[in-house]
């Protein structure tokens, strides 16, 4: 696709966000079974539901502009993916250290999340997509609020038992 004008950068952006929400369905799952404290665990599958429904306002918001969102895959989230999936592979990783790391990997998705978004859904008010500008504010609050989240379980437990290894 030939990117001539916002509107087209604003679908490719869209379409890059909506590879990146797919990736993460698949890679959820695995952090969740790889997380050792009940705690982490419950927010990846808590994150799991509500990446659900960013895909579906993601959908919602194709249908509105006539377009498909497959077509691109999100070569950043596929990284960032990795970067995690390396960690559970690890043998020699000690349970908390782990869950520390699976931290640091969830908010690195996160704050990729966090600047997609922010940019699309800034795009989508220059565009007069004022119903698109919504529903990507909406995901937007959404990925800040898990950050939040991983920040608090991080600092108030999952670090601090990492810590004592």
């Amino acid at each position: 696709m030939k990117l001539q004008s916002l509107h087209d950068l604003y679908v490719e952006e869209l379409k890059d966000l909506y590879s990146a929400e797919n990736q993460l369905l698949k890679a959820l799952p695995k952090m969740a079974k790889a997380a050792t404290a009940e705690s982490l665990r419950e927010a990846f599958e808590e994150h799991l539901e509500v990446t659900k429904q960013q895909v579906e306002r993601l959908e919602k918001i194709f249908e509105g502009l006539g377009k498909t969102p497959k077509g691109k895959k999100c070569v950043a989230m596929e990284g960032l993916i990795e970067e995690g999936s390396e960690m559970i592979q690890k043998k020699d990783i000690e349970p908390e250290v782990l869950d520390a790391a699976l931290i640091a990997a969830a908010q690195k998705v996160e704050h990729y999340e966090i600047a997609g978004y922010g940019t699309v859904r800034t795009y989508a008010k220059l565009l007069g997509e004022d119903d698109a500008a919504e529903l990507l504010q909406e995901t937007l609050n959404e990925e800040g609020e898990a950050d939040e989240k991983l920040t608090s379980l991080a600092e108030s437990q999952i670090n601090l038992e990492a810590a004592r290894e």
